[in-house]
């Protein structure tokens, strides 16, 4: 199998798991350039990653050999970044968030349907072994009819981590604890049970942040078939706990903890998956494994080789977006 060239724009934080995902898919992808504005960066990189590092941004973008950009940078420059990948023929897998707000995020999404090409969105929960389980006990009916549904993220950021410039703002991330950390499990919630009407919301910023976004979140949502939901997510729960996802039904239910699924069935049945509980749900932002950016990564390759739309496409995260932005505006809240 040939490999797909592929340059990587934004060498963050976020860049570290994706960086060892490109490295154990070594034999399918080769990295042609890895791009960013910093100098500093730049030579933090090249003495970490085996890539080639530079911060011409032209010079990747317009390089041949280059199929697919993985972009890493904050939200607010995804949509420009995007449009002029997608205009030079590159398919393109955005971390999440698709954009930092609805109406960039609908722009980006027309970008890619009008070029033909592939958006992906980087919501890696999706693929952790707990939740495809999860998912096929669902479209199985092993569960039942669905009863009600709950989401729990109940993390931790320091002062410090929103301190950094740009960090929890509008301009640049376009909001607080639910576009930035509870979107993933806000996202796989969402394609589990789908969430027709947000019925009640309370946002605010807790004592414990200065920040110009909301670190504390509650709603009541009407699922898909009209059962109840409802959602807790903070930022601001000293140390972090795993994010949660529990659904009952009327043949049992299931508890996804992190990456780890509990099922007990009314017939005195239980499954298990344990799959350990890192999620970097504390103040160490990168405590979790690879391994579903990994699986992220492998489905794009397999998108772009056979023509296919990746398992998680821009409209998908667009769709989880207006969801957030409805819990928001139910809320009242104004950052």
């Amino acid at each position: 199998m040939s490999r797909t060239g592929i340059a990587v724009i934004g060498l963050g934080p976020a860049a570290q798991p994706h960086a060892q995902s490109l490295l154990d898919l070594a034999d399918r992808v080769e990295v042609r350039w890895a791009v960013t504005r910093s100098q500093v960066r730049a030579e933090a990189a090249a003495s970490r990653y085996p890539f080639p590092i530079t911060t011409d941004l032209d010079r990747a973008i317009a390089d041949p050999a280059v199929q697919a950009v993985l972009l890493l940078t904050p939200p607010g420059a995804h949509l420009e970044l995007a449009e002029r990948c997608l205009s030079a023929g590159k398919h393109v897998l955005v971390e999440k968030p698709l954009e930092r707000s609805v109406e960039r995020g609908r722009l980006l999404v027309a970008a890619g349907r009008a070029a033909g090409l592939r958006v992906g969105v980087v919501l890696q929960h999706r693929f952790r072994p707990g939740a495809m389980r999860l998912r096929a006990l669902l479209t199985d009916g092993a569960l039942g009819e669905l009863a009600a549904g709950w989401v729990t993220v109940p993390w931790w950021r320091p002062q410090a981590y929103y301190d950094e410039p740009g960090r929890g703002t509008l301009a640049r991330d376009g909001g607080g604890v639910l576009l930035t950390q509870a979107i993933h499990t806000i996202d796989l919630f969402r394609s589990l049970v789908g969430v027709s009407e947000v019925v009640s919301a309370m946002a605010t910023t807790t004592k414990l942040h200065r920040m110009e976004t909301e670190d504390y979140v509650t709603a009541q949502f009407r699922l898909g078939n009209g059962a109840p939901g409802m959602l807790a997510a903070t930022t601001a729960f000293p140390s972090g706990r795993p994010e949660r996802i529990e659904i009952f039904g009327t043949k049992g239910a299931a508890v996804l903890a992190g990456g780890s699924l509990q099922v007990d069935y009314l017939d005195g049945r239980q499954e298990m998956l344990d799959a350990g509980e890192r999620t970097g749900s504390g103040a160490n932002i990168m405590d979790f494994p690879n391994d579903a950016h990994c699986a992220v990564l492998a489905d794009f390759l397999d998108a772009i080789v056979t023509g296919r739309d990746p398992a998680v496409p821009a409209e998908e995260a667009l769709a989880t977006q207006e969801l957030i932005d409805a819990i928001l505006a139910r809320s009242g809240f104004a950052a």
